[in-house]
């Protein structure tokens, strides 16, 4: 799941990080990997504290802006921390992206002509494994 998220992240981050001059060139690639691990931490943050339901609702396109805020939060602390960025900065590079990427990743967890995200390996992934049946009750929501 990391490296097709990664992609995602890659793939969206041109203006936000790839063109921004808050984030030097030679910083881009470190950028967009502590993106990608915040969204993750993010999501296995929802999920270990029992967040199941948030996690489902926003696979089924609910309530995504309650999640988005969140990992949006959570990945501009982790930009601020690691590249010194002003709130100003980290702000807009997760306003530009986040929503993009989060929307994105629904709809490809979604599509049953794209395989590069399935909700049972994203759940399994953020669980760390064990899932204890949670991967296997939302095959059945999602089919």
């Amino acid at each position: 799941m990391f490296e097709n998220l990664l992609n995602l992240v890659k793939e969206h981050a041109g203006d936000a990080i790839i063109n921004n001059a808050a984030i030097p060139n030679e910083h881009n690639d470190a950028a967009i990997e502590t993106t990608t691990n915040g969204i993750i931490d993010s999501l296995k943050n929802q999920l270990g504290n029992g967040g199941i339901e948030g996690l489902t609702s926003m696979f089924q396109g609910n309530n995504q802006n309650g999640m988005i805020q969140n990992i949006s939060e959570n990945v501009a602390g982790s930009l601020m921390q690691k590249f010194g960025l002003e709130n100003q900065a980290a702000q807009s590079i997760v306003q530009s992206l986040v929503p993009v990427v989060i929307n994105k990743f629904v709809y490809k967890t979604n599509d049953p002509n794209d395989n590069s995200f399935d909700i049972q390996s994203i759940i399994g992934s953020l669980a760390g494994g064990n899932t204890n049946g949670i991967g296997g009750m939302l095959g059945k929501i999602f089919g």
